[in-house]
């Protein structure tokens, strides 16, 4: 008997590491601002071109609402009473609020960051908040599975939150390059300057169109009198320009060579239709939105106008896939507070963007497939059963010819 014998110790399963390490240190303690310049530039652009707001908010209102689904019906009720109800700040409640803010966040800054606020005896969630992401700046470790979300104190000095576990950070589009997501408007800042350069002297030219400017010349007579006789042309045309302004109509007569004309009459206005178009063509492209449904119509065929709400579906469809471990984690944080064990999946809206007629006629094909198959198989078994019945009948009785 081995009463003494050491006893076998049980492997350690050892941390997940990765093999690809960042290849040089970052500097400001391995800290990654978010804060950047472009973000402001983005915000500018995104006030300073209507389209590219209006592009925004559609696809922030294509996503549509989202709801949860449970394998307990008393757990699958009691959150989504949960996620209509849940206060997400400044007036406003209910999860789908919640991410509106954040998708603003990831399409406009390239990132959205969030919080969930338990109550004081944390036994519940209080409210679900959308922060602001140039307060916020990422501590990288030695590998990317180690990284943590920190703040500036009232000293400037980088503290680690406490609790990480309570925190969401969602990056738009991450690249290679930029771990932490892009902006959708990264690409749009040198046709943003161009459009506005257009329109900007547009306006100047029909400043300048609709307030007319005038040269008076006066020829003829000597040298002597000419200073003294502009100057009476001069008063006399300001008189009745004046008189104009006061919806006064008067005469300007005028003895001798005198010249009026228009300044800048002879000049032509170019047509900027043609490159404000090709601006707005790039970057409608840029957010994946069909132009019909910004009032563009630039191809009117019925055929196109499908395929592009096809691809429009596709879009939504990836943008949800950022959103919805978001949604997945704070459902989960609310069951395990209220001793729910169960699993939780996400329930999106329909995307639907085709024409209800359209939609009738495809349900009305697809009852007729079906009435004709009921037929056809009901026909068939009817005529099996008539084969089977005559060759019953032909068959001979037993004994006979033997």
């Amino acid at each position: 008997m081995h009463f003494f014998s050491k006893k076998r110790e049980k492997p350690v399963a050892a941390a997940a590491t990765a093999q690809i390490a960042r290849a040089a240190p970052l500097p400001l303690g391995g800290c990654v601002p978010l804060r950047r310049g472009d973000t402001q530039l983005y915000r500018a652009i995104r006030e300073a071109v209507p389209l590219v707001d209006a592009c925004i908010c559609k696809i922030i209102r294509l996503c549509g609402g989202v709801t949860a689904a449970c394998d307990d019906p008393e757990a699958e009720r009691a959150l989504r009473q949960f996620l209509e109800q849940v206060n997400v700040g400044r007036g406003q409640r209910g999860i789908n609020a919640f991410l509106d803010q954040y998708l603003d966040s990831m399409l406009v800054c390239g990132q959205a960051v969030g919080e969930i606020v338990p109550t004081a005896d944390g036994r519940d969630i209080a409210a679900v908040l959308c922060g602001d992401v140039g307060r916020i700046e990422i501590r990288e470790g030695d590998s990317p599975l180690d990284f943590a979300l920190c703040a500036r104190d009232s000293g400037g000095r980088v503290r680690e939150l406490p609790r990480q576990e309570l925190l969401l950070f969602t990056p738009y589009q991450p690249e290679t390059g930029s771990p932490y997501g892009v902006s959708m408007l990264r690409s749009m800042p040198f046709l943003a300057e161009i459009l506005v350069k257009i329109f900007q002297a547009v306006g100047k030219n029909w400043e300048r169109t609709g307030n007319v400017r005038f040269a008076v010349t006066c020829g003829g007579g000597d040298a002597a009198a000419a200073q003294e006789r502009c100057a009476q042309v001069a008063r006399e045309w300001s008189a009745a320009m004046q008189a104009g302004r006061d919806g006064a109509v008067r005469d300007f007569v005028c003895a001798g060579d005198v010249g009026i004309r228009t300044i800048g009459a002879d000049n032509q206005i170019l047509d900027s239709s043609v490159p404000i178009r090709q601006i707005l063509e790039q970057l409608v492209s840029k957010t994946g939105l069909p132009p019909f449904m910004l009032g563009l119509s630039w191809s009117s065929t019925e055929r196109m106008s499908t395929q592009q709400a096809d691809l429009l579906t596709t879009e939504m469809t990836a943008i949800r896939r950022s959103l919805t471990p978001v949604v997945e984690r704070i459902c989960r944080v609310w069951l395990r507070l209220h001793g729910y064990g169960c699993g939780v999946r996400t329930v999106w809206d329909d995307i639907n963007l085709q024409d209800l007629l359209e939609e009738a006629k495809a349900g009305w094909y697809r009852e007729q497939t079906r009435k004709l198959a009921l037929e056809n198989d009901a026909a068939e078994r009817r005529a099996g059963a008539s084969r089977s019945g005559r060759a019953a009948g032909e068959a001979p009785p037993p004994g006979e010819g033997s």
